[in-house]
């Protein structure tokens, strides 16, 4: 599923217009991003967890050149999933 997807199955379920909906949508995700950026974790229940994690610089090998690089420290965002979600996936 993808978020145009996404926001035409909220319209239907919700009986929204699909503007309507497609507001929703982009302010749920925008405030995820503002608070993943400004550092914050956050936690949908019956979801998982989002947060940013730091990583340090290192050095680092081009596999093509062998190559010694600089690898930058960075941030990315981490999800880790919930208990619920991980029991209703794994149903056999």
């Amino acid at each position: 599923m993808n978020k145009s997807q996404l926001t035409e199955a909220l319209a239907k379920e919700e009986g929204l217009p699909l503007k309507k909906a497609e507001d929703v949508v982009n302010t749920v995700f925008g405030e995820m991003e503002k608070a993943l950026i400004n550092g914050e974790r956050m936690e949908i229940r019956g979801l998982g967890s989002f947060k940013v994690k730091e990583y340090d610089g290192y050095k680092g090998r081009n596999p093509k050149t062998g190559e010694i690089i600089e690898v930058s420290p960075k941030r990315l965002p981490f999800f880790k999933v919930g208990k619920e979600l991980k029991e209703r996936v794994d149903v056999e």
